[in-house]
């Protein structure tokens, strides 16, 4: 059974705010609403907002919640409601989504914030519980369990149940000279950095100098060490890319009298094709139409060829095209039974030279899990079309002509950290393609964020295209370079940015962050006996 807090003894080497140890909060039955109110607080870290200093506070504020807990299902209800209150407000662009599905209401968008955010709200709460029942003796030891619990629980909640592995709060902290720690430790590994700051405002409060200089210190070295490497360069004869932003809303997007006028739009914005070779970008499911098609129909088959030589009037002779687009499947080549999300790199003769299919597929977005029974209800995914898609291999890097090695990630397969490159074949950069304009305001400039984050902790230049917005050039720094904004048309053209030498964490991938948990667990251990 759980020893009361006022039981377990100060540590004898780092002050604490009580002889007695911390005390439960006058009227605690409204914790909840406190740790709730200090998620939101924590949410405004993140983009649109930016606010990175609250993040931080936040996670003090929560960890002094944890602190006055009177037992560990409170402090697992205050971990929760903390992750209640942060997810619904971080992830409150899913609602958008809805409003351009006609099978459901627009509530159900609502709904699903909320009903995604309870289960979501379990990971940080593991991680308070982790913390009250190991940390509790003193802050400096609850900051340390907290952290390392955090970075364990975040890296399951990319991995459980296929992963959503949205805002990690590291990526709060994009614009400071701590996110280089990414580089060695990754994005939860900078997550758990991120904690252990947090929890030193706690330390700094109540005038704990040697415990907060004993956490401040190493990430302050270890952020000046990698601020001084040498930066990311654009190699002087680099090749020449165009992206495309057509601006096109996801209103129009797939209806049904769009798709030749949609697809005009792009290519009068991709320019005429000229003598100097180009890499010509266009978004996520720019071509709407299915450029490749299992059915074996010779009609069909005729339509698909006219289709490809259209999208070619936009590809030079010396130029390749790298484009979202659709494909269907037919076993049987007669009836369509799947189809993938895919990226072809097309020729200016209109010919596919390779094609990636998109491996981390969107539950209820591009399939419907549990289909027989959701469907029987009035479910049904967010993607228009009747049937699901299919995952592709996974990460992979594929050499195309005149460009050399290419790494594919479409849409929001960049939030997976550790898994968007395939590490046995490292390529120049990385394409991708994406279609934000589901997600309002909020999701597009949380979406770059992260794909920043990709850039930094891999070394590799990120080219996003998307319909609406947010397009860039990311370097393999994480700097943005060129971008366009939301609900603007226009083209990017700029020279491809080069790759940095493979970082540590390209090397060798999640081991490092959950290294660093185990590393801080152990710091715990050896402050728990010294308090004893």
């Amino acid at each position: 059974m759980d020893e009361p807090v006022s039981s377990i003894p100060a540590n004898a080497g780092i002050q604490n705010d009580s002889a007695a140890g911390p005390q439960p909060l006058p009227g605690n039955k409204a914790a909840w609403l406190y740790a709730f109110l200090t998620g939101l607080v924590g949410a405004c870290g993140f983009q649109p907002i930016g606010l990175w200093p609250l993040t931080l506070i936040a996670i003090a504020g929560l960890l002094w919640l944890i602190e006055r807990a009177p037992t560990l299902r409170s402090a697992l209800a205050r971990g929760w409601w903390f992750g209640v209150g942060n997810f619904v407000l971080g992830l409150n662009w899913i609602a958008t989504a809805f409003t351009y599905q006609a099978a459901m209401p627009v509530w159900l968008g609502w709904v699903a914030v909320v009903l995604l955010s309870l289960y979501l709200a379990v990971y940080p709460a593991a991680a308070a519980g982790l913390a009250w029942r190991w940390g509790r003796a003193n802050a400096l030891l609850l900051t340390l369990v907290f952290a390392a619990a955090w970075i364990v629980t975040e890296w399951l909640r990319a991995t459980l149940f296929t992963g959503f592995a949205w805002n990690p709060i590291g990526v709060a902290l994009l614009d400071t000279p701590v996110a280089r720690l990414s580089t060695w430790l990754g994005t939860y590994g900078l997550s758990g950095v991120t904690a252990l700051i947090g929890g030193t405002l706690l330390l700094l409060i109540r005038r704990q100098w040697r415990g907060a200089a004993l956490v401040l210190l190493p990430i302050a070295a270890g952020s000046a060490i990698l601020m001084s490497a040498q930066p990311a360069v654009t190699a002087p004869n680099a090749l020449a890319t165009r992206i495309v932003q057509p601006n096109i809303s996801q209103a129009d997007k797939w209806k049904e009298d769009a798709s030749d006028r949609n697809l005009a739009r792009i290519q009068k914005l991709s320019g005429l094709p000229e003598g100097t070779p180009r890499l010509l970008l266009w978004p996520e499911a720019a071509v709407t139409e299915q450029l490749e098609d299992g059915r074996t129909y010779p009609f069909l088959q005729r339509y698909i060829e006219r289709l490809r030589q259209r999208v070619s009037l936009s590809i030079g002779p010396n130029d390749i095209l790298l484009t979202g687009g659709v494909t269907f499947q037919s076993p049987d080549g007669r009836e369509v039974t799947s189809a993938t999300n895919s990226i072809f790199a097309m020729d200016g003769g209109g010919k596919i030279l390779t094609r990636y299919d998109k491996s981390h597929l969107v539950p209820y977005g591009e399939y419907l899990p549990m289909r027989p029974i959701l469907s029987a209800i009035g479910l049904s995914r967010l993607a228009p079309g009747d049937v699901d898609f299919d995952p592709g291999p996974g990460p992979l890097t594929l050499d195309i002509p005149r460009i050399g090695k290419v790494g594919f990630q479409i849409c929001y397969e960049i939030i997976f950290s550790g898994q968007v490159v395939e590490r046995a074949n490292r390529p120049l950069f990385l394409f991708n393609p994406s279609n934000d304009a589901w997600f309002g305001a909020w999701g597009p400039p949380q979406h770059l964020a992260q794909a920043q984050l990709r850039a930094l902790e891999e070394g590799l230049p990120v080219l996003r295209a998307t319909p609406t917005g947010i397009s860039a050039v990311v370097d393999a720094d994480g700097r943005i370079l060129h971008s366009l904004g939301n609900g603007v048309a226009g083209v990017i053209d700029a020279p491809l940015p080069s790759a940095k030498a493979p970082t540590l964490f390209a090397r060798l991938g999640n081991i490092l962050p959950l290294a660093f948990a185990l590393f801080i667990a152990a710091a715990a251990i050896a402050v728990r006996r010294k308090a004893r």
